[in-house]
């Protein structure tokens, strides 16, 4: 199991948990600042929701990982203009569609 799962999973059963996973592994968790321990087969139970969750907004991660950064997005902005920035943006947006 991927821990980014696992960890939707804990949120989605409880939102203010505190924890750490290990190894990617539903039974190597420590509940950290007094988080009541949630057993492995609620965990469990959850990461298929949790999976679709992640998937469906898989897009906003690789949307990120591929715009410029700020000041290179400003740079085209003075260089060329606000449509020609739209431009650059869209072509990511376009890469990478809501689902």
């Amino acid at each position: 199991m991927i821990s980014e799962h696992i960890a939707k999973a804990i949120e989605l059963i409880n939102p203010s948990a505190k924890f750490t996973i290990y190894e990617d592994d539903t039974t190597k968790i420590d509940w950290l600042d007094g988080t009541t321990p949630i057993s492995q087969e609620d965990i469990e139970a959850k990461i298929p929701e949790a999976e679709e969750i992640f998937n469906s907004q898989k897009y906003k991660t690789q949307r990120a990982d591929e715009y410029p950064s700020i000041k290179d997005q400003l740079d085209d902005i003075y260089h060329n203009g606000i449509d020609g920035w739209k431009a650059t943006i869209k072509a990511t947006k376009d890469k990478y569609p809501k689902e």
